[in-house]
């Protein structure tokens, strides 16, 4: 059993159901926060939560108008919720490019913003935002996503700055490709894209960067976002944290 220093903390981790979102809720949990599980997957957010024994909730992050009232009673929020779309600029669909920055951009702003009141009357609040390499660097036919982690990672440390004087922390973890269905779906979206086969893409594209030649697991990622919201990271805040297996050292 883990040190259980999130006891009597309440965590609400988006895309819950999902690889990366059900991994940190697992560890969330096993730290002794009360986890809720957001996710649009009514099935999975049920399945995850009864698991740690947490709660649903059964959420469509792209109506980000239905966010803007919202009040969140959240110590810990993780805003993980993704989705992703492969195609050149000159043909991706402006329908699906607003769409990523609701759910990736405007969602976890909204999240953050609901959240905020709760963690300052508490004087204690951990914002852990799961971006990308693709936060940091770009790579082609992905215009939408690697604008949604940019603008991700401006939020990360707008609120790093305004919750210091609370007790509140702000980060953002960068993995590389990790072993999720979203990265799988990829693949095949790449091979076709790049006119390839799949295995191909995995070695010439996906790690081609990386220096550690495997793809990163949702347990790893989870295990980085218990230590920043554990009891030696509160000078943890307003940074990224880079987990590619070398990608972004070249």
């Amino acid at each position: 059993m883990s040190e259980q220093y999130l006891a009597g903390r309440r965590a609400v981790v988006t895309g819950g159901g999902g690889a990366i979102g059900a991994a940190c809720a697992r560890g969330l949990a096993d730290l002794g926060a009360h986890v809720v599980v957001a996710d649009y997957d009514a099935d999975a957010a049920h399945a995850v939560a009864a698991e740690v024994d947490g709660e649903a909730w059964v959420v469509d992050l792209s109506d980000t108008g239905a966010l803007d009232e919202l009040r969140l009673e959240a110590d810990v929020l993780v805003n993980n919720a993704g989705i992703q779309v492969v195609a050149p600029i000159e043909d991706f669909a402006p329908a699906d490019f607003r769409r990523i920055q609701r759910i990736m951009v405007e969602a976890p702003f909204l999240l953050v913003r609901a959240a905020l009141p709760h963690m300052y009357a508490r004087g204690w609040g951990r914002v852990v935002n799961i971006s990308s390499v693709h936060g940091l660097v770009a790579s082609p036919y992905k215009s939408a996503y690697v604008t949604a982690k940019h603008g991700l990672e401006g939020l990360s440390k707008v609120t790093a700055l305004e919750g210091a004087a609370h007790g509140v922390t702000s980060v953002c973890i960068n993995p590389g490709y990790v072993r999720t269905p979203l990265v799988e779906k990829q693949i095949a979206d790449q091979a076709r894209t790049h006119g390839i086969g799949e295995d191909e893409v995995v070695e010439q594209i996906l790690l081609a960067q990386a220096a550690v030649k495997r793809l990163v697991e949702p347990a790893e990622v989870a295990s980085l976002v218990g230590w920043l919201v554990g009891p030696h990271a509160a000078m943890a805040t307003g940074s990224s944290y880079v987990m590619d297996g070398g990608w972004h050292a070249r």
